[in-house]
């Protein structure tokens, strides 16, 4: 319980970011609702019934971003309610059209972590390892943009681990999804390959100014999520300390200055083509198996692509992308 009007529902099985969090609002809305399973399913029925709310007294269900572990129940959920399903515009497309947005993000997945150096029998393992959600092939979503009101509750863009990432704010709190964990630091990158994937034309791909930076705008939903006055209710766990979002953002800082020292130790032993995202994120992180390849080489290509639009490096090939330093 988080006050009067807002009840945290715990639901799935635990994860690394800490069990999913669905909240109850006002009795009339559910945000976040969990994962896709029968068990998922379960805790949040008795979650609901706990506070005597049977899911045809729902008005809404909000989901903060597209992935499943948040959005999986959401369809099941605004069915059984006969409510409505709203998210942020820019991630709406892969619940709405799951299963023709699933392939696409598939592909572009696979483009993406070839186009940031990651060999090819490794990108097609990621692939292959993506399990399909027991989602409905289509689901109508209402769209929300920032300021938006539905329900009684406002939508705040936070862009940043996905690029529609968005919190919804009630009275004194905001429900934040994953743009801050209590444990863990959202990865930004290879959580939504959107945000670093261009239009696979020659011009975009030859013309950083054309393409999008994301740890940039997660920096930046962190500066506004801080200087909000609500307490933040993240969609993992139960409570986000004052200090939290500073050490985020140092997190971020130390890391953008590990990627230009191992990217210029690359240059001192004698590699003057510069270095791969993914050969940067080998010598960063360990164990980079399975979703771990997406995600390392995705978090450090973001951090490249900070440190390019910073004027600190220069993209010396695109096929895959290099990185060489320009002191």
């Amino acid at each position: 319980m988080t006050d009067d009007s807002i009840e945290r529902i715990g639901v799935g099985g635990g994860t690394p970011e800490g069990q999913n969090s669905a909240y109850l609002v006002d009795e009339r809305v559910v945000v976040d609702p969990g994962p896709p399973t029968d068990d998922a399913w379960d805790d949040l029925l008795t979650g609901l019934e706990r506070a005597d709310v049977s899911p045809t007294d729902l008005e809404a269900v909000l989901v903060s971003h597209w992935h499943a572990d948040h959005a999986g129940l959401a369809p099941r959920l605004a069915d059984a309610a006969t409510a409505t399903l709203a998210m942020g515009t820019g991630d709406a497309p892969l619940v709405a059209d799951y299963a023709t947005e699933r392939k696409r993000r598939l592909e572009r997945d696979r483009e993406t972590m070839c186009r940031w150096g990651v060999p090819a029998d490794l990108a097609e393992a990621v692939v292959a390892g993506d399990t399909a959600s027991t989602m409905p092939d289509t689901t109508s979503v209402e769209r929300l943009a920032d300021g938006d009101r539905i329900a009684g509750l406002e939508a705040i863009a936070t862009p940043g681990h996905t690029l529609g990432h968005t919190a919804f704010a009630y009275e004194g709190d905001l429900l934040i999804g994953d743009a801050v964990l209590p444990t863990y630091t959202p990865n930004v990158g290879g959580s939504d390959t959107r945000t670093l994937a261009p239009e696979t034309n020659a011009e975009t791909v030859s013309d950083p100014s054309l393409e999008t930076d994301p740890l940039t705008a997660f920096l930046e939903t962190l500066d506004r999520l801080e200087d909000r006055s609500e307490r933040l209710l993240p969609g993992h766990g139960t409570a986000i300390a004052d200090e939290r979002i500073a050490t985020i953002r140092d997190h971020h800082h130390e890391r953008t200055e590990r990627v230009l020292r191992t990217l210029e130790a690359h240059e001192d032993d004698g590699d003057r083509v510069g270095a791969t995202p993914w050969q940067l994120a080998c010598d960063l992180f360990d164990d980079l198996e399975g979703i771990h390849v997406k995600f390392g080489a995705g978090e450090t290509a973001a951090h490249c692509r900070r440190l390019e639009r910073d004027g600190v490096v220069d993209r010396v090939d695109t096929d895959p992308y290099r990185y060489g330093s320009l002191e």
